[in-house]
């Protein structure tokens, strides 16, 4: 889809997941993708996301995205809170939405990469801006922060 000469993906907006995991010495870790260098704004570091389908929440897309990019089974996951950190109106009124989906395991999972990522890694939150990041995740970092600091880390999820 394209606005104004930018290109988003996902005809019904696009999420990623923000995972969040204890980590020594740091509040917490989070699990970033370094996207493949094909991909679009290849060779940065971002979340695991990507479109939403017609039917799916934007929790329903992240946790799918999740899945399909890391290896990470929706059950392993305690989804927190989403938060929008993009849109954009298009034509006639129709907004684009980037959702990003904050969840929670107790520990740092093993992730399997799939051909989108260079790359899986967790990294503590205070080191995030270290890296080349996606201008968008980029854009939006300090605000997750700024979340996710008023959500304590969920490290022992309830059955």
């Amino acid at each position: 889809m394209s606005y104004n000469g930018s290109r988003f993906w996902g005809r019904h907006g696009a999420a990623g997941l923000l995972l969040r995991a204890p980590w020594p010495g740091a509040p917490s870790a989070v699990l970033l993708q370094h996207r493949a260098s094909w991909s679009h704004q290849g060779d940065t570091w971002s979340l695991p996301g990507g479109a939403r389908d017609s039917h799916e929440t934007a929790e329903q897309a992240a946790v799918r995205e999740a899945h399909e990019e890391a290896g990470l089974a929706p059950e392993q996951l305690t989804v927190r809170t989403a938060v929008v950190t993009a849109e954009v109106t298009g034509i006639g009124g129709t907004n684009w939405t980037y959702t990003t989906v904050i969840a929670d395991v107790p520990e740092p999972l093993e992730t399997i990469p799939n051909r989108e990522s260079a790359e899986l890694r967790w990294v503590a939150e205070d080191k995030v801006e270290d890296l080349p990041l996606h201008p968008g995740f980029a854009a939006s970092w300090q605000r997750l922060r700024a979340v996710t600091a008023t959500i304590p880390l969920l490290v022992n999820p309830q059955p």
